[in-house]
Parts: C-alpha cells; sequence; structure tokens
C-alpha cells in the first residue's frame, strides 16, 4: 500500500501545474511539512471544483460533520480552497503552484524554504514542457510605444483599472529570502490579486485591500527597482506578480535556460537603435535576462533575441531613447487564453490528463 504522502504527490501532479516525483523525494518531505496524515488522507477526495462538505464527505466514505472541521482548518492553512457563500460551505483542491506555495507567505520556516528551493528548479522545467504556461510577461508602461501592436491585456495599467477588488500581499519569493538572510531589499508588497482571489486572500489575513491608485504607484516602484510584471496566462487575468531575478523562483530558474525568450509566453523583444546608442550600459544593468551585452567593436548595446523576455525594463533606463520594444513576428505571437479556466485546460489537454 502507497504511503499516503505518495499518493497526495500524485494527486497534485495530475492538476495542470504538476507535482513531478524526484529522486530525493523532496517533494514528499515539503508534504509532510505541510499536510497531516488525516490532512493528506481527505486532500485526495478533493477535485478542481468547488464542492460540499456532503460531497466530498461521500467520496472519501466519511461522516459530513466529522470531515467539515478539518477541511476549514485546511482552508486556513492555504492547503485547499474554502469558500463560503451565502453561508454555505464548498472547497476544492488547490494546485501546488501557483496556490498552496503562495498561501504559505505567513506560514515559512527555515526547513520548508530549504525544500522548496531544492524542489523548484523540477517544477519550473516540468511546467514548461507545456505549450501553455501559468504566467506570462507584459511590458511595463514606460516601454509601451504607439508602434506596438498592444492589447489591453499585455498593458499592466488596463489590466489594474479593470479590476473592481485589488488586494495586495507579501511576495512569497522575497520573503523566503529575507528569512534566509539573502533578502535583495526590494518592495515585499508587490503581489496585486483581483476579485474572488483578493476576496480569498483577504479572509484568510493575507494581505490588504488597496484602490486603483495605490496598485498603480506599486507598480511603479517596482519597475523603478527593475520588478519584471507577470500576470497570470489569461485576458482576465487573477493577479500579478511583480519579479526580481534574485529572488523570483521562476525568473531565476528560467534565466539558467539557454534561450528563455523561446519559452516564456511574450509579444515583444527589445530593439537598438545604434545611432542613438552612447554605451552607458543602463540597460545592460538592469536586464533580468542577461539579454544585453556591450559590442565592443561599436561600443554599443546589442541584444541577444533568444534571451530578450519582452519586459521593457531596459527602456525605462535608457536616456537617449536608444532602446525600444517591437512586436514579435505574427507567427511567433501568441495569445493568452480568455480567463484562467481556460489555460488549465489548455495545460491539461497538453499534459494528456484528458
Amino acid at each position: 500500500m502507497k504511503d499516503v504522502y505518495k499518493k497526495l504527490a500524485i494527486h497534485l501532479d495530475n492538476t495542470p501545474s504538476g507535482f513531478p516525483e524526484t529522486k530525493s523525494g523532496v517533494e514528499l518531505r515539503i508534504l509532510k511539512q505541510l499536510f497531516t496524515k488525516e490532512e493528506a488522507q481527505l486532500d485526495l477526495s478533493l477535485v478542481l471544483m468547488l464542492e460540499t462538505t456532503e460531497t466530498i464527505a461521500k467520496r472519501a466514505n466519511k461522516n459530513p460533520e466529522a470531515i467539515k472541521p478539518m477541511l476549514i482548518e485546511m482552508g486556513k492553512k492555504g492547503l485547499i480552497i474554502h469558500v463560503n457563500r451565502d453561508g454555505k460551505d464548498t472547497f476544492m483542491l488547490l494546485h501546488f503552484v501557483v496556490g498552496i506555495w503562495e498561501y504559505q507567505v505567513n506560514r515559512l520556516t527555515k526547513e520548508l524554504i530549504k525544500d522548496f528551493n531544492e524542489y523548484a528548479p523540477y517544477l519550473i522545467k516540468d511546467q514548461y514542457k507545456n505549450k501553455t504556461h501559468q504566467l506570462r510577461i507584459v511590458p511595463v508602461a514606460k516601454a509601451v510605444n504607439t508602434e506596438l501592436n498592444i492589447m489591453d491585456y499585455e498593458q499592466v495599467e488596463n489590466i489594474i483599472k479593470s479590476q473592481s477588488k485589488i488586494l495586495v500581499a507579501p511576495c512569497i519569493c522575497r520573503q523566503e529570502h529575507t528569512i534566509m538572510g539573502k533578502g535583495c531589499g526590494k518592495i515585499s508588497e508587490s503581489c496585486l490579486i483581483f476579485g474572488g482571489g483578493a476576496y480569498i486572500y483577504e479572509s484568510r489575513g493575507i494581505g490588504r485591500t488597496i484602490s486603483q491608485e495605490e496598485a498603480l504607484d506599486i507598480v511603479k516602484e517596482g519597475v523603478k527597482q527593475g520588478l519584471v510584471p507577470q500576470p497570470s496566462n489569461a485576458k482576465k487575468p487573477i493577479n500579478i506578480c511583480l519579479c526580481c531575478d534574485c529572488c523570483c523562483q521562476l525568473l531565476k530558474n528560467i534565466k539558467d535556460f539557454e534561450a528563455p525568450a523561446k519559452i516564456v509566453s511574450s509579444n515583444f523583444q527589445a530593439s537598438i537603435d545604434e545611432d542613438e546608442c552612447t554605451g552607458c550600459q543602463a540597460c545592460e544593468e538592469i536586464c533580468p535576462m542577461d539579454a544585453i551585452e556591450m559590442d565592443e567593436e561599436k561600443i554599443v548595446a546589442a541584444v541577444n533575441l533568444d534571451r530578450c523576455i519582452g519586459c521593457g525594463l531596459c527602456v525605462t533606463v535608457c536616456e537617449f531613447d536608444a532602446i525600444s520594444l517591437k512586436d514579435k513576428k505574427e507567427t511567433e505571437k501568441i495569445a493568452p487564453p480568455a480567463n484562467l479556466v481556460e489555460t488549465y485546460m489548455n495545460i491539461t489537454k497538453e499534459k494528456g490528463l484528458i
């Protein structure tokens, strides 16, 4: 009989975001720190759809009244989704990333952080096997010019202005690095959560509700500090992360790829006007993917298009208008799914789970 944590690992691996097996078993060590055996067993009876306690109890062959307190506690711990509507409790299975891990922002321990850092490269490589990704890259505002064929869902400011409920939460990546004594000092409140997701964070006491203006100010400050906006991969995103290449597990790990541009979801890339470039190297210093180097013969900046992810941070620091974002070729452009449900359905099909 398989250990309950191994069963849970398989259960989570069958979600769109995955939970791959490793030789070291680090994924099982993580689960043991997060779930009690009883919680792990109960989680096996949850699916990616909100269900009542009675429905879950029938699948688990348990008494509804007996498991309801445990389900509520698991929701508080960020192990599952718990939504109470009109006095009725419903529960849903949660992906590990983005999901369970992000909800641990106020529950981190050094042991958990150490294990997650060991596991993160496996997670990233597993996720980027698929054509559809959970997050995408959108350019910062100052990098957007009238020549770009850019849609509203590709502009951070327009995404924010379309939201009626916004919450800002601490960045778990910078949180974990700070706990381990490796913090970068950049803004910690930098994860913007929208709509229903914001209400769930709020119910768990994570983050605080803010206005559109406050959210826009956070983005402006993040860009000044060299943070990359990464919304969920949908035309109607449920969040925007402001990520640094020193702490963000995603950026850190894709930076190790030979050609990050070929695996991220982004429709733009940087271009240098050699006649205007002074070789000041400001763009080279801020680039999160090391995509810009100096051409020593011409003494101007040069963009490695295999590495450029189109974030536009380089444009924000060029005082000579020598660098700009250009559209990728139409054959290389990717339109994000309509919503997160479609995103996960696409990933599920690509993984052969349905």
